[in-house]
């Protein structure tokens, strides 16, 4: 049956039940774990035929029992795991359902697939979703620790001087594209955004695209895209503190504080963060991790106008402090902001325009002298439209384009100078619902990139047949192929680095286009409360933008390489039992080579796994969840230089490994949370300290408390 099915027997069922002689009545609350109303939750008694009604815009429910008789209330609600409780006369009154997340179905909306809002059972365009349930569930310090307790393939290392570098499946951070509510990211260090960035206070969920995106987020996105989308203010006010510490003096404080009343709601979230600098001991690369603060705030605003129109402003602020130095100390400050108008054309369109500022800004700060010099300045403005219209159930048309205004200033450029670029775009995008089960959706961009006068096509192609057994539960089939392209960035093009008076990095203004061609394959099996999904990728990477020793230079020099392929597989098993047993396993398997033969310097893990168990019962007054949570790394062999002279390159082969996580939530009243977590539960201590190496000093602990203001101050009430 379909959902307005669905609700068109409920309310069948509360006009039999109204008009039914009631023997006594039964009242309660339907909310979710944060206390939010569910309305449209549907109630029923279980062996009385028609006997059910659904929740009011408050949650609230009142169901009348024709008989004397003890019996079974059933809540449902799309999207969550069903509730039943056993009533009697006379224990009838305040029956209140708190219903948990099912993170197993796949009515989740999602957008970064398509740029249209569609469900995961729906989207052709293989999706995964970290959800706010899995974001909680993980106690994660940072977006690096939640990655990769939740997504295998996925690795976070160190580069030079302990710059983060990330690696997805084979691709670099200069070939995975993070955005922020679809808004990119500017600045970079060796290839990588500061990830620090990316902090999880109020982000509602991460969407998560293998392969390439680029027919719809253009340059950057060969390996990928991750997006996260963050909360909407709905509630009349919100008052949120949490705060975290852990081994190192690592703190983490995060204040949200949001209204919504009438046509304005805004939010504001102010977040720091903050780890001492400590000595790992024992050998290696390197002894000692630097401590760092962060300082992010964080502020939006939203006005609706009318029924058609919404206007969204945000502004943000940030600050990280790296003490790399005694005396010179690293400083990284973002401030960023934007507006973006909607608006609603009639029932089948819609379109959007948007305007965003980022200016992201490094320097150093003597500490001795108070002096804080400027050496890098990354400022880019944005303008984007997007216009989607609906030809009732045949499909939706998506078009749009994008132009973007590069400033670079940097200490990497010939005396500190600078350049600067523009791009512009076109896409379009047809999403074609063939049959109820088959939809197709097909897309085209181009992108023209100023400082080389080039442009870049880039297709996709995705197909999706769906069967629905009923009871015997949903499957999906999705394939599709598509072409990612990063064009050489302006470092890329124009660097002349003098590496500590080792050697020179020269820039080529003579770079090609990175590309890469992209095939999926998946099957996936949805059954109530478990979920199984197979994927297979295979990329196809060709003019991979990096750094190769020039013997004529006697110096490293930015280079097109040798092709390379990546080959990788999926599998994905999760579940979630209204009883409050969950689990999820995740394996992936990638392999990286060189059709020609030659060396390889790719830290790809043929090997990693992700796994979770976990528990959960709650009580009128109190809850609680207690999970294990691990992640697996397979050894992998590499090729580096094998002395500093770097022209002769050596195989090396480096350790896997395994960490653990042990954590315990409880719900010590509405509105307190209180999280205890063991970290590297079993003690794992590398042997050697190196760049893929986890810098762990063994087992730690840590503790964190939430509140939620609001929840404290609607139960006082009651």
């Amino acid at each position: 049956m379909n959902i307005s099915g669905h609700i068109a027997a409920v309310f069948a069922m509360a006009a039999f039940s109204t008009a039914a002689a009631a023997q006594y009545r039964v009242e309660g609350r339907i909310t979710d774990k944060a206390g939010q109303p569910l309305a449209g939750a549907a109630v029923i008694v279980r062996g009385l035929e028609g006997c059910g009604t659904i929740a009011d815009t408050e949650g609230m429910y009142s169901i009348g029992i024709p008989d004397n008789e003890g019996h079974s209330i059933t809540v449902s609600f799309i999207g969550f795991l069903t509730q039943s409780r056993l009533v009697k006369p006379g224990n009838a009154s305040g029956i209140d359902f708190s219903l948990q997340e099912n993170t197993a179905a796949l009515e989740q909306v999602v957008v970064t697939g398509t740029r249209t809002p569609k469900t995961l059972m729906d989207v052709p365009i293989v999706t995964k979703v970290i959800s706010a349930h899995d974001i909680a569930r993980s106690d994660a310090s940072d977006i690096q620790d939640l990655l990769i307790t939740e997504l295998p393939g996925i690795e976070f290392s160190w580069s030079m001087d302990q710059q983060v570098n990330v690696n997805l499946q084979g691709f670099g951070g200069s070939s995975v594209l993070f955005l922020i509510d679809g808004e990119r990211i500017a600045g970079e260090t060796l290839d990588n955004i500061d990830y620090s960035r990316l902090n999880l206070d109020n982000v509602e969920r991460i969407e998560i695209v293998k392969g390439g995106a680029s027919s719809l987020y253009g340059s950057n996105a060969v390996g990928g895209v991750i997006n996260l989308i963050t909360k909407e203010q709905t509630e009349p006010w919100t008052v949120d503190l949490s705060t975290r510490f852990g081994a190192h003096n690592e703190q983490r404080h995060d204040i949200n504080a949001g209204f919504a009343q009438g046509k304005i709601s805004n939010v504001i979230n102010v977040q720091m963060t903050g780890i001492d600098s400590y000595d790992v001991g024992g050998t290696g690369d390197f002894s000692t991790v630097y401590g760092n603060r962060t300082l992010t705030v964080k502020d939006r605003i939203v006005y609706t106008p009318t029924g058609r129109l919404k206007i969204t402003g945000r502004a943000g602020w940030y600050q990280r402090e790296r003490d790399a130095d005694a005396i010179v100390k690293d400083r990284y400050r973002d401030i960023n902001g934007g507006i973006k108008g909607s608006y609603t054309i009639s029932d089948c369109g819609n379109m959007e325009l948007a305007y965003s500022y980022d200016e992201y800004n490094k320097s150093d700060f003597m500490s001795n002298t108070g002096a804080d010099i400027l050496n890098y300045s990354n400022v880019q403005h944005s303008v984007r439209t997007v216009f989607n219209y609906t030809f009732g159930k045949t499909g939706t048309l998506t078009a749009g384009g994008d132009f973007m205004n590069d400033y670079l200033l940097s200490y990497q450029f010939k005396d500190g100078g600078s350049h600067s670029q523009f791009t512009a775009d076109g896409f379009a995008q047809f999403d074609w619902n063939v049959t109820e089960e088959f939809n197709v959706i097909g897309a085209l961009r181009y992108d023209f990139f100023s400082e080389k006068r080039t442009g870049s096509i880039s297709p996709k192609l995705g197909l999706m047949y769906r069967i629905d057994s009923g009871k015997a539960g949903h499957f999906a089939f999705r394939g599709s192929y598509s072409k990612g392209f990063r064009a050489p960035t302006l470092k890329e093009m124009y660097m002349s680095f003098d590496m500590a008076s080792i050697f020179m990095i020269y820039g080529n203004p003579d770079l090609l286009s990175e590309a890469s061609h992209n095939l999926t394959l998946s099957a996936e099996y949805f059954k109530r409360y478990f979920n199984v999904t197979v994927s297979g990728y295979y990329s196809m990477v060709r003019n991979g933008i990096t750094t190769i020793w020039n013997d004529s230079l006697n110096s490293m020099r930015y280079a097109n390489d040798s092709p390379s392929n990546i080959a990788s597989a999926d599998v994905t098993f999760s579940m979630r039992l209204p009883c409050g047993i969950g689990t999820k396993l995740a394996y992936t398997f990638s392999h990286e080579y060189k059709p020609d033969g030659s060396p390889s310097m790719s830290s790809v893990r043929p090997h990693s796994l992700t796994a979770r168990i976990e528990y959960a019962r709650e009580w009128k007054n109190y809850g609680f969840n207690v999970s294990l949570s691990g992640r697996y790394l397979s050894g992998f062999t590499t090729h580096v230089y094998s002395d500093s002279s770097y022209e002769t390159l050596e195989r090396q082969k480096y350790p896997g490994y395994t960490m653990w996580k042990l954590l315990l939530g409880q719900d010590i009243w509405k509105g307190i949370r209180l999280n205890l977590t063991i970290d590297n539960l079993f003690n794992y201590i590398p042997d050697y300290y190196y760049n893929n190496s986890p810098a762990t000093t063994g087992t730690a602990f840590a503790a964190g408390l939430a509140l939620s203001v609001e929840d404290i101050f609607r139960t006082i009430r009651k």
